[in-house]
């Protein structure tokens, strides 16, 4: 009897585990839709802006921008932002962002650069204040539908503080949204602003003849376009990321779920096994008892 009734209460914890599971897993699948319509609105527009910076750019240029400069020597100090998401269940994708934030800022730090962390996701922060890693900046309330304006919080001190010499380059650590069932952990390098990675086709600089006239001048317009490709290169990486958490959520959500399904067809068997033991049990007792009689 002990048996069957420890039984029974299994079934239920796990019909109301598949229950939240499967209710997450809709959740995430909402989400996702949703999410995946923000990335991919905010792909023509980061084009653009690479296809007006390939366009104009002259190496003269890169003198006059700080956003364009390379440094004259070695690079020293590097700003790594890191990304993660604010909640779990989500199978392995924070680990695995936290693990190339890691690998990434040992391989600097084995070649004498000085690297800031700067995480984005009360998981990532949650991690790094763990191990005791010393954070420049920390931010555990960034909402899971981003918006230039958290775009621009995270990445305008770095600007700032790369055109004044502080800072050699920054760096991204986020998740690419390939589609929901890939979303590979990625690192760029949006300062400076590397123009033969934001052209494709011909080389920057090239002179092709143009089928328009410029109005202000070139370096106006690359002063005003350069601040706006690098805040969308931060946006697309915060968009991208929401995505691919709630893909790997779904995922996670629909793995359990079925693994849920399975675990009760186990103990739903189990459960008339031992229920049938015990009928037969009582059976023989009750006909034993009449023999006795």
């Amino acid at each position: 009897m002990a048996q069957t009734r420890e039984l029974r209460r299994r079934i239920k914890s796990v019909e109301n585990t598949r229950q939240i599971t499967r209710t997450m897993e809709m959740v995430a699948t909402s989400k996702l839709k949703r999410a995946q319509d923000r990335v991919v609105a905010a792909r023509p527009y980061a084009e653009a802006l690479a296809q007006v910076i390939g366009d104009l750019y002259d190496p003269a240029l890169a003198e006059q921008f700080p956003l364009l400069r390379h440094p004259k020597s070695d690079t020293r100090r590097v700003a790594l932002v890191g990304l993660t998401s604010n909640r779990g269940l989500c199978g392995g994708f924070n680990a695995n962002l936290i693990k190339l934030t890691r690998v990434r800022a040992a391989e600097l730090e084995d070649e004498g650069v000085t690297v800031e962390l700067h995480l984005i996701g009360r998981k990532g922060v949650g991690y790094f204040r763990y191990v005791g890693r010393k954070m420049s900046t920390a931010i555990d309330d960034m909402s899971d539908r981003p918006s230039m304006h958290d775009a621009a919080r995270v990445i305008e001190p770095l600007v700032q503080r790369f055109e004044q010499g502080e800072l050699d380059a920054v760096e991204l650590v986020f998740a690419k949204f390939v589609s929901a069932m890939t979303t590979p952990p990625t690192i760029t390098r949006v300062l400076p602003v590397e123009v033969q990675s934001v052209k494709s086709g011909e080389a920057p600089g090239s002179k092709r003849q143009p089928n328009y006239l410029l109005k202000p001048s070139a370096e106006e317009i690359v002063g005003a376009v350069l601040p706006l490709y690098v805040r969308n290169q931060m946006y697309r990486a915060l968009v991208e990321t929401s995505a691919a958490e709630q893909g790997a959520r779904r995922t996670a959500m629909k793995s359990a779920t079925d693994n849920a399904g399975e675990m009760l067809d186990k103990l739903r068997r189990t459960f008339n096994r031992a229920r049938q033991a015990q009928i037969t049990q009582e059976l023989a007792e009750i006909v034993g008892g009449a023999e006795a009689l």
